[in-house]
């Protein structure tokens, strides 16, 4: 049997048939007819030119296959066709993908099955650089959010995409790319964060985005995003995730839970909000876990945040002379506002943070849902097969 390789296709039920990424390809790999629009995999060389111009996405779709598809199957195509079952294939991009589709899917596996996107959310784009192309940032700034008194150091990292387009929506994760080498010789691993800007980046049409970073105390990828100075080049790979978005309505009920940095992709989302629901209520309900105020991220900035946007509640777990406080035990508080949201065909829940409060929120919420005569199970699985139910913990 022949060793499964990657192959580069694109999508006929979402291509428009603009024709941009055949302009863009550089070695004509890309052809078509009044069908389809098709990929030569005998001169596609995977440089990645193509990715960026299209404006539906429908360009970034791969297959692993023992012998490539040829021109006449793909232009006779109505749909595009289901993965193969095949072992490992012998290609450093598609180990990459791999490797970031499997943790992508562990994040959201507390969603109690396949994660949907809201109906409707923006067409997100994904995998528009990898780490054998990446994208170069350069720092903007560095700037400390918990207290030098806090037991954690959380960084927000503001980074300029100049002219590089690296579109993102709120809730997409990107890759970092850590310079040198591990004790062994190879370089450092990729790792994943959530972005915790909006799409039109942290002041209105700039072309950067930012990150919400806690320096681990051994953590290659941390330490070295926590130490970037204004001017640092950093690479970038991604974006990625095509599920954990917001809904585009802005008065969609939206109810996020998270704990620390697990806020990142909830800042986004409210930055998103003030600038689209000028007029609306905004629907937006926060429960916010922390050790204290001083370790909690965007403390001071969520303080200004008006109530008709965004309902918070906090729950700090470790102020002295007070009992123990989580997060799942501020929602039992608001049980009531909760129980309503969980009735509302229009609401959206996200939990965002460490794995450890997957369990209490779950407990939360059935509980919850039980003294409402509601079947929590069956609430979480009509949400979640809607695309109203979303979990990202790692």
């Amino acid at each position: 049997m022949n060793q499964p390789v990657k192959q580069h296709l694109i999508d006929p039920e979402i291509c428009i048939r603009c024709h941009t990424c055949e302009e863009a390809c550089t070695v004509g790999a890309i052809t078509h007819d009044s069908n389809n629009v098709v990929v030569d995999a005998s001169k596609c060389n995977f440089c990645m030119d193509c990715i960026a111009p299209c404006p539906t996405g429908s360009i970034d779709n791969w297959r692993s296959v023992e012998t490539p598809y040829s021109l006449e199957d793909q232009l006779s195509w109505g749909e595009l066709p289901q993965q193969a079952e095949f072992g490992s294939i012998d290609d450093g991009a598609a180990a990459v993908d791999d490797i970031v589709a499997a943790l992508l899917a562990e994040a959201h596996a507390g969603a109690g099955g396949a994660a949907k996107a809201p109906a409707s959310a923006a067409k997100p784009s994904v995998n528009l650089f990898s780490t054998a192309k990446p994208a170069i940032a350069t720092v903007q700034g560095n700037y400390r959010l918990t207290a030098d008194t806090a037991d954690s150091d959380v960084r927000h990292i503001i980074l300029d995409l100049g002219s590089t387009a690296f579109p993102v929506l709120e809730g997409q994760t990107i890759g970092v790319i850590p310079p040198g080498n591990d004790a062994e010789g190879r370089p450092h691993k990729m790792r994943l964060y959530s972005i915790s800007s909006p799409r039109d980046g942290e002041r209105p049409n700039t072309n950067n985005l930012s990150l919400t970073v806690k320096r681990e105390p051994h953590g290659v990828a941390s330490n070295y995003i926590c130490d970037l100075k204004k001017g640092d080049k950093v690479q970038l790979a991604g974006p990625y995730g095509s599920t954990f978005l917001l809904p585009d309505d802005a008065a969609t009920p939206v109810i996020m839970i998270c704990t620390g940095t697990g806020s990142a992709p909830f800042r986004g989302f409210t930055m998103r909000r003030q600038r689209t629901a000028a007029t609306a209520s905004g629907g937006m309900t926060l429960f916010f876990g922390a050790r204290s105020p001083e370790s909690l991220p965007y403390f001071g900035p969520l303080g200004k945040v008006p109530e008709k946007l965004l309902k918070k509640h906090f729950a700090f777990s470790r102020v002295a002379g007070q009992e123990k406080h989580y997060v799942q035990d501020q929602m039992r508080l608001e049980k009531a506002a909760l129980a309503d949201a969980l009735t509302n065909p229009q609401t959206h829940i996200y939990v965002c943070g460490l794995k450890a409060m997957e369990a209490g929120v779950e407990q939360a919420f059935e509980d919850i849902a039980r003294g409402a005569g509601l079947s929590w199970k069956s609430v979480r699985d009509a949400m979640r097969d809607s695309g109203r139910y979303h979990v990202e913990t790692y």
